[in-house]
């Protein structure tokens, strides 16, 4: 089985991108890392711990949940975990600074 490795974020984000075409999918992406930032928040500005507990799973949940019912591909998570990390919050400052949109 011949499997691409990819030795570098830079080499991998393209192909992040190209995991993440369907609309939908990426509005749930968009939807689940603002509620991650915001749980984020939350637990330090009310001092709330336990909120943190909510940022993995709001930012899977709707990522996840974008991949099996829209883009019907796995997550890239799985194999790439960190990386697919940064791609999430790159895809979503780019979305939001203009540089990639919703479709």
């Amino acid at each position: 089985m011949n499997e691409t490795r990819f030795k570098s974020f830079s080499e991998f984000y393209p192909f992040y991108l190209s995991e993440h075409k369907n609309k939908t999918c990426r509005i749930l992406h968009f939807i689940g890392t603002t509620l991650f930032f915001v749980f984020l928040m939350g637990a330090f500005l009310f001092h709330e711990p336990r909120m943190l507990i909510l940022c993995p799973l709001a930012g899977y949940g709707f990522a996840w949940a974008g991949h099996f019912f829209f883009e019907k591909n796995k997550p890239a998570t799985f194999k790439y975990p960190l990386w697919s990390l940064l791609g999430d919050f790159r895809m979503y400052f780019e979305i939001i600074g203009g540089k990639e949109n919703f479709a």
